[in-house]
């Protein structure tokens, strides 16, 4: 499995594509808004002779779906997010709007997935946890076999996600993270949404808003 990591926007979201020896790949939140941003991704592509098998949004925020109607219209995947999140995703342009950005709204999601689902990617497992409290519908991709799993805006390094948008909830945030974070192996690699990576077990000894529960 191949991981490659972009930093895209103003906003500095960390898109990720996860590839395997096929050229099967997972692109998790793409966030380019730019002509200069997509041609970095194209590029990637291209040169790696991949195809975009799935899109995923870790949750429907415009600065984590801004690209999604790129991604759609250049490669054809399979767009997965949250049922609980669609409200967001179909209010794609008004959210970008409140912020100056214009986002080309996103095609409606082909699969909505649920906590507890699986899908797979050259036999490599990737569960879905549904951690709702950033937004209703924000979801964990986990790797067991790879130790990894990708955050979106649930925790980061050294944080956790905002609980004052709407559909937040600050309680149930720190609850899911409890409940489907903490308890993973302490050596698993955390992939956030925005900035650095960390893991879990350095979050449970430093990080200031778990330490406090």
């Amino acid at each position: 499995m191949y991981l490659q990591t972009f930093v895209f926007n103003p906003y500095e979201v960390n898109t990720y594509i996860l590839s395997d020896d096929t050229g099967n790949s997972v692109i998790i939140d793409p966030a380019c808004c730019s002509p200069a941003e997509q041609a970095v991704l194209t590029g990637y592509f291209r040169q790696n002779g991949l195809t975009a098998t799935w899109l995923i949004n870790t949750h429907g925020h415009f600065d984590h779906i801004i690209g999604n109607a790129f991604v759609h219209n250049t490669w054809r995947p399979k767009c997965a997010a949250h049922r609980d999140d669609l409200f967001l995703m179909e209010n794609a342009y008004r959210q970008g709007e409140i912020f100056g950005f214009p986002v080309e709204q996103p095609a409606v999601p082909d699969v909505f997935l649920k906590g507890g689902d699986e899908l797979r990617l050259d036999n490599q497992s990737i569960k879905i946890l549904h951690i709702p409290g950033h937004s209703p519908g924000s979801i964990a991709l986990y790797l067991p076999d790879e130790k990894k799993v990708f955050a979106g805006d649930v925790l980061f390094n050294g944080s956790i996600g905002r609980s004052d948008l709407p559909g937040g909830d600050f309680d149930l945030l720190i609850s899911g993270i409890t409940r489907h974070l903490l308890t993973l192996p302490p050596d698993t690699i955390v992939y956030p949404g925005h900035g650095p990576e960390t893991s879990i077990g350095q979050e449970m000894l430093h990080n200031p808003f778990l330490n406090r529960h």
